[in-house]
């Protein structure tokens, strides 16, 4: 982010405050959307982190970590909205069917719906770290700056959460085989 952009925006400048929502909208919906998994939450959220931007922009003492400091932003809007939340209903469409798919097109779609479920019931705080490190691509140092929590804990809520991952997804797929060896017996 450009800094005389921060810096204007701080003293009250509201089309550069402007020409900022402008740059990260986009960015922070994407954000909040892979963290939180639900788009009406996402953009309550996304809309929060703006309002607070606004709101405490003039004491950011370093407009130069202005990045990190927003990402900060976001994701505790994050927790705030999953606290909100508390339980994650499902995201249903009801636009016109689909058209039947032959079976091989189905598997990437089964894979990604498994996988959907599995991060789904990670904790926020795992889902944040995650997406940052992962989706946008950041650095374990700068998720650890960003979450304002210590690069080992970054690391530990990575690790611990792709592991959980795994295993709902193996669980899942075990009892899928077992029901599928039941039916197959009947």
């Amino acid at each position: 982010m450009d800094t005389d952009l921060v810096l204007r925006a701080q003293q009250g400048d509201r089309s550069a405050f402007a020409q900022i929502v402008d740059e990260v909208l986009d960015r922070f919906l994407a954000i909040a959307h892979r963290i939180l998994r639900d788009g009406g939450l996402a953009e309550d959220a996304t809309q929060a982190a703006l309002l607070g931007m606004w709101r405490d922009l003039p004491g950011l003492r370093q407009p130069e970590r202005f990045g990190a400091w927003s990402t900060r932003l976001l994701v505790n809007a994050c927790y705030s909205e999953a606290r909100r939340a508390r339980r994650w209903l499902p995201n249903l469409s009801l636009d016109s069917a689909p058209e039947p798919r032959a079976p091989d097109e189905l598997e990437p779609v089964l894979d990604r719906d498994e996988l959907e479920r599995a991060f789904r019931d990670l904790p926020v705080e795992q889902r944040a770290a995650i997406v940052l490190h992962h989706y946008v691509g950041m650095p374990v140092e700068s998720v650890a700056q960003a979450l304002d929590i210590p690069a080992g804990t970054v690391r530990s809520r990575i690790h611990r959460g792709m592991n959980t991952v795994r295993g709902t997804m193996r669980a899942e797929r075990l009892a899928c085989d077992t029901l599928l060896r039941q039916e197959a017996t009947r």
